[in-house]
């Protein structure tokens, strides 16, 4: 609410004429803030873009979804685009808890609930700190205010109580206090440190950009394959309900895809995300995934092929230029030093074969000298003649013998060498073709470690070349910062594993403090649910213990009730527990009670969940004793199946309208014909407010409101005094207005202020206190002041609250046309006795039913009063008359049934009964109907007044013209 400068209005003659013509000035201006503020509130909230693994079989994937958080039941739901009016699905985030894995891929986490676990994807790991600490943070807003307040009634599961209104700030004591300092300081200091906005890819901005739908054919779900058609259809059709299908995101038609850097979440199988999935493969010296992937606009970088043999695979070292900055080396120095290692293996075994043939050739060179000195020492041997006979060997000399005994040996050593050098020489042929195929391989040996060199050559040529930028890269750096560290900087390699490890030990720490805080929430809401069980069990054996207290006297009373009534001097036991029972019933709560909020053993409070109070201290017994048995009646008809029925189908409705505002329809017509619950009732009236006065509103400046307050504050108003007495007396029984220093008094007193100075021509009619006071109890101020306007300036004819209140008289007359045609036996009954009924219904259509019908019933009919407009008066009106018809017929006094009239809509508790006789038994019901008969009314009330105008105006006439004459006669008796 902005604040409002009214410096210029002091010299005007007419305060609301300086108002509307101040208000008017510079209209742009204030829809420019205006703008600004909706902007802001639609950055609040949490919603978003994540990938959502789900589907079976080839179907299973990560699929583009729109998340958005729904702060009444804790949940987030997710739909197919922002545009969709039904969801997908939810997750419960009031009992879930989180994780992600530090290893696994970038901006994938966990959520798991009871029996589900749903993985999640964002697009970067800032958005996805983001979105956990956001999660747990609602989790923990909403594990605090869970059970704090009182339920109305069992049909909803969310918090009891709006956050706007006397009502939603009525300061019920809560379950469990809040945390104490020191446990908020744990919880912040166990926080990550992430960007406020999300990195702008969350809220309401990351849907606007033309890319932000997901454009992946298969991101469809079969699960929910009604849902998306669905919702698809309500895109195409035409004609009524049009206005429904406008998303509020629909803001900035303006915008263009270049100012933003990413918009939507890359899919599965994007080109981009292989990429950074091809750059994890490769990081050095860790298994963790950092993104070294350049910009998909720089130059494709050549491969190492390419750079290393340009002579084999045709490129050269000119025509791809080594790149240091943005590359990524670690790929080429592993296979430099597995090429290395491979060409000094081969080198080795070359060593090794040439030993081996260096030894076998030194033996074949000594076998060839033993062979050629053999042959040397080897002489001839004569042609010996045939062997003597030995009978004539001992004929023979010595020396002859002895010289034919080497030869012998002679020819047995030259058979043994012959045989020796026929070994030698294949031993030799073998040794040749080894030699020969060693040879080979030793040339191919040879090609392959030129080849090598020349590669090693080009990358020591490449390695070089980038420390050479290295070093001039770090001399520039060294020169702009103007100071040499003293110690020696760290090699390119060692720096990048540097840079990797601490982006390691980062996020590890992230991590830590996340799961930290995680296990600090979780042993917080277990602690807290385990309190709520005892304290409900509790209360539940409390419950048990009165139950059988209640019936034991309940058995004593009727078995008193069975013997005979005993005189008056006798003293009855019965009348003990009588008293007792009696007692018992009309006893408030206790201190003990009241302390502990939840430990409730009465059902019924001193005050009702809109402050009214449930059993008059002031009147009699009998008096409190009707009013506690009516409070208890109404506590069970809120705890039927049907109330239940209706809260769940509002809760249905409105999480179908997460994304877009509400719009009339047919639907949303029945659920206000139901009531609204009382947990959505100030959101639904904020809307119904601002939907019938946006005309006004689109007009004036935003800070109209308090505009008019400052106006009120600085001059008189002639309505002020009757303001001031009216103050206390608008609902006494309620505690916002009890006394002058509750809630609502104040409130109560600006508003209609203001109103007196917009409305001079009403300037205040007492009535529209109740109206306001009503308002206030779901409404801030502003918008029960704008409530105000929509009731006198839209619902009501003109005159309606005027001093002579023409058009209050004229709906009389309507209203008893309607009970002739609707209740004609009812009505010819009143005839019948002269009863004036009109006499009671009149305050009813100028307060809408204030102080005459019980609080619950009384804002079921305003639900419906907002929505639709004054017709629905005329249907209650009616209805209520027709749910007492017989009570009336029954009746044969003026008297009786004009005191019957008095206070018999007070009797009506069943608003479900009444309902169904306002817009069932009351159709057809046609406003176009009501709006002749007010025309036809309005002329003869307008004659009547003139007759009585004239007849006045005649009165005074004579009046004076006697008192002249009276006069006169005087006058000549004096002169006489």
């Amino acid at each position: 609410m902005h604040e409002a400068e009214d410096g210029s209005s002091s010299s005007s003659s007419s305060a609301a004429a300086r108002v509307v013509a101040t208000a008017s000035v510079d209209v742009d201006v204030a829809a420019a803030a205006e703008e600004v503020e909706g902007a802001k509130e639609l950055t609040s909230k949490l919603c978003g873009y994540l990938n959502k693994l789900s589907g079976k079989g080839p179907l299973r994937g990560y699929k583009t979804r729109w998340f958005v958080y729904d702060p009444r039941k804790c949940y987030l739901y997710y739909f197919k685009t922002p545009h969709d009016a039904l969801p997908l699905g939810h997750i419960e985030i009031g009992d879930a808890c989180f994780s992600y894995d530090v290893e696994g891929e970038e901006g994938q986490f966990e959520i798991r609930t009871a029996g589900k676990e749903f993985l999640m994807k964002a697009p970067t790991r800032q958005v996805m700190h983001f979105w956990l600490q956001q999660l747990q943070q609602k989790r923990w807003e909403y594990s605090n205010t869970r059970g704090s307040g009182q339920r109305d009634s069992w049909s909803s599961p969310t918090l009891a109580f709006p956050p706007t209104g006397l009502v939603g700030k009525d300061n019920f004591a809560l379950v469990f206090p809040k945390p104490s300092d020191c446990m908020e300081k744990v919880r912040s200091d166990f926080a990550m440190e992430t960007e406020s906005d999300g990195g702008a890819m969350v809220g309401i901005q990351s849907a606007r950009g033309p890319s932000a739908a997901p454009t992946n054919p298969l991101n469809f779900s079969l699960k929910n394959l009604g849902t998306e058609l669905r919702n698809s259809m309500s895109y195409l059709r035409q004609g009524r309900g049009a206005e429904s299908r406008r998303s509020l995101f629909y803001t900035n038609s303006n915008s263009s895809a270049e100012e933003w850097e990413l918009v939507d979440a890359p899919t599965k199988d994007s080109p981009e995300q292989k990429r950074h999935t091809d750059t994890h493969r490769h990081s050095l010296g860790s298994a963790f995934h950092f993104d070294f992937a350049r910009n998909a606009s720089r130059a494709k970088r050549p491969l190492l092929r390419d750079v290393m043999a340009p002579g084999r695979f045709g490129r050269s070292a000119e025509s791809s230029p080594p790149e240091c900055n943005g590359g990524k080396p670690a790929d080429a120095l592993l296979r430099l030093q597995s090429q290395q290692e491979e060409l000094g293996r081969v080198r080795k075994e070359q060593a090794e074969l040439r030993g081996e043939l260096a030894s076998q050739k030194e033996l074949v060179r000594l076998l060839q000298q033993t062979l050629r000195t053999s042959q040397c020492d080897r002489q001839p041997v004569p042609h010996l003649a045939p062997a003597p006979d030995p009978s004539a060997a001992s004929d023979l000399p010595p020396a002859l013998a002895g010289t034919q005994q080497d030869n012998g040996r002679l020819e047995t050593l030259l058979q043994e060498r012959d045989g020796q050098v026929q070994d030698l020489c294949g031993h030799m042929e073998r040794l040749a073709l080894e030699k020969e195929s060693l040879q080979q391989e030793l040339k191919g040996l040879k090609i392959k470690v030129g080849d090598i060199n020349d590669q090693l050559g080009m990358l020591m040529e490449t390695i070089q070349a980038k420390d050479e930028v290295i070093i001039k890269l770090s001399q520039e750096s060294s020169e702009q910062s103007g100071a040499q560290s003293n110690g020696s900087p760290l090699p390119a390699k060692d720096q990048g594993e540097m840079d990797i490890l601490k982006d390691s030990l980062q996020g590890y720490k992230s991590q830590n403090k996340f799961l930290n805080k995680e296990i600090l929430e979780l042993t917080v809401l277990r602690r807290n649910a385990e309190s709520r069980e005892k304290i409900l069990e509790a209360k539940c054996t409390a419950l048990e213990a009165k139950l059988c207290q209640v019936e034991s006297k309940y058995l004593v009373l009727l078995q008193e009730l069975k013997n005979p009534v005993c005189s008056s001097s006798e003293q009855s036991p019965a009348r003990e527990v009588i008293s007792q029972l009696l007692e018992d019933a009309l006893q408030a709560e206790s201190a003990d009670h009241q302390d502990h909020p939840i430990f409730k053993p009465n059902i019924v409070s001193e005050y009702d969940t809109f402050g009214f109070k449930t059993v008059p201290e002031e009147e009699e017994e009998e008096e409190r004793l009707v009013a506690k048995v009516r409070a208890l009646e109404l506590k069970s008809l809120s705890m039927t199946d049907q109330e239940v029925s209706i809260g769940v189908k509002w809760e249905n409705y409105l999480a179908s309208t997460m994304n877009r505002d509400l719009v009339r329809s047919p639907e949303l017509k029945a659920l206000f014909r139901y009531g609204v619950p009382h947990e959505h009732r100030s959101q639904v009236w904020r809307w119904c407010v601002a939907f019938h006065v946006k005309k006004f509103r689109d007009n004036l400046a935003p800070d109209y409101y308090e505009t008019l307050l400052n106006v009120a504050r600085d001059k008189p108003n002639p309505a002020s005094k009757q303001i001031e007495l009216d103050l206390l007396r608008t609902l006494p029984n309620n505690k916002h207005y009890s006394s002058p220093s509750a809630g609502g008094i104040q409130k109560l007193r600006n508003v209609l202020m203001a109103f007196s100075w917009r409305n001079p021509d009403i300037g205040y009619c007492q009535g529209l206190n109740r109206l306001a006071a009503i308002a206030l109890l779901y409404l801030e101020q502003e918008d029960a002041f704008w409530s105000l306007i929509a009731i006198v300036e839209v619902f009501m004819p003109r005159d309606y609250y005027t001093k002579t209140l023409l058009g209050s008289q004229v709906d009389q007359r309507v209203f008893k046309d309607l009970m002739c045609e609707k209740l004609p036996r009812l009505h010819a009954h009143f005839e019948q006795y002269k009863v004036d009924f009109s006499l009671i219904t009149f305050n009813w259509f100028l307060v809408v039913f204030v102080d005459s019908v019980v609080s619950d019933i009384l804002f079921k009919i305003w639900d419906s009063f907002l929505y639709e407009g004054p017709k629905i008066i005329f249907r209650f009106a009616l209805a209520l008359f027709k749910y007492k018809e017989d009570e009336f017929l029954k009746l044969e006094d003026s008297t009786a049934i004009f005191k019957y009239l008095r206070y018999f809509t007070r009797t009506i508790l069943d608003s479900r009964k009444l309902m169904n006789i306002a817009f069932g038994d009351m159709n057809p019901f046609p406003m176009r109907q009501i709006q002749n008969r007010r025309s036809f009314h309005l002329e003869k009330v307008r004659l009547e007044l003139t007759e009585l105008e004239a007849i006045r105006q005649t009165f005074l006439r004579e009046r004076e013209t006697s008192q002249e004459r009276r006069s006169f006669v005087s006058d000549d008796e004096e002169d006489n």
